[in-house]
């Protein structure tokens, strides 16, 4: 008996021992973007993010960026067989090739605005929304504005994008239904193209907006050198509300705010589900409840007008307003007063 008892306590121990064997596997991730890592905004959160969940996990971080939105399988296989344990794909354009060399070279993904492709211990998704951030900028927007005329301007129409813009079109409305919202699209995937965001955002200030919530990654820079370019129909100051990243360090006095989004949590979740062999069994997400979204605060904003928009926000952290994701284009396009979608080329 004493024999059995330390043959069933060794099994136990060696199945412990093969968990934490399991664990220990997951020793460095690599992170693909497509542009540098330097944009203040969805590249450089991904990379800086990945890297903090790294510091924070134990595990090594390779870091692929500026890769651009062509085929990207070769770096993907390269990345794979110097043994990483988890390729995060963090860009739209990335969805296919990252499943597909996955699968062929037995290592998990994280892909992004593809929440049906969950695939246990092989593909993750992380179609993150911003909506509620977004819903308190059109909030600050509708305030702020003089010309009663709030501009949108995005580098596509993926998920993420439609529900922040969604989201921002209903805080604008519910702070005042008199102030029309002009929605501009650069482009199918123009999230590099700065030269069209200057030019699709000066466009949508000559027709009336005073205030522009852009989303662009690369392309945010074409539309804050708009901003700070061109007058309002008043006459006045243009002010520019970004999306995910601070571009406070080269701000010129035109950056009112940012829905600021910290992916951090997201990829120590994914490491962790990695390690408990729980990866690809879930969704991954963002909130205002933790800071993971937040509301940028600018010396453009006042303190009266802050403490304003500080009250809505726990009124969306309890439940009294409540801001559901809005993922569809045509869903987002019939929120707004105007839409200008892009040139046919």
């Amino acid at each position: 008996m004493k024999t059995l008892k330390t043959t069933i306590s060794a099994a136990f121990i060696g199945l412990l021992l093969a968990g934490s064997a399991y664990a220990a596997e997951v020793k460095s991730i690599a992170i693909l973007t497509p542009e540098e890592g330097t944009d203040y905004g969805w590249n450089q959160q991904g990379v800086d993010a990945a890297k903090a969940a790294g510091e924070a996990t134990g595990v090594k971080v390779t870091v692929a960026q500026g890769l651009g939105y062509g085929d990207v399988r070769p770096t993907m296989r390269e990345l794979a067989s110097d043994g990483a344990s988890l390729l995060i794909a963090h860009a739209s354009g990335y969805n296919t090739a990252a499943p597909e060399i996955g699968a062929e070279m037995s290592v998990p993904v994280a892909i992004v605005d593809t929440p049906n492709a969950l695939k246990k211990g092989l593909v993750a998704d992380y179609t993150l929304s911003g909506h509620t951030g977004a819903y308190l900028a059109g909030r600050l927007a509708a305030k702020m504005t003089r010309t009663k005329t709030v501009g949108i301007v995005v580098s596509g129409e993926p998920p993420s994008w439609n529900s922040q813009s969604a989201a921002f079109a209903q805080g604008v409305k519910a702070e005042n239904p008199d102030v029309k919202i002009r929605y501009a699209v650069i482009g199918p995937a123009a999230y590099s193209d700065a030269a069209g965001g200057k030019r699709v955002t000066e466009s949508v200030i000559a027709a009336g907006a005073d205030i522009i919530f852009g989303q662009g990654n690369g392309s945010s820079f074409g539309m804050l050198q708009a901003v700070e370019t061109t007058k309002a129909a008043d006459g006045g100051k243009v002010m520019f509300i970004d999306v995910i990243g601070d571009k406070t360090p080269i701000d010129k006095g035109y950056l009112l705010s940012s829905v600021v989004w910290n992916i951090t949590p997201v990829y120590v979740a994914m490491i962790n589900d990695l390690k408990n062999d729980t990866f690809g069994t879930k969704s991954y997400s963002i909130s205002l409840n933790d800071d993971s979204i937040k509301l940028l605060k600018t010396k453009q904003i006042p303190d009266t007008t802050w403490d304003e928009i500080s009250k809505l926000r726990d009124d969306i952290i309890s439940g009294v307003i409540k801001v559901e994701p809005i993922f569809d284009a045509t869903q987002v396009r019939a929120l707004m007063t105007d839409v200008a979608a892009p040139a046919a080329e």
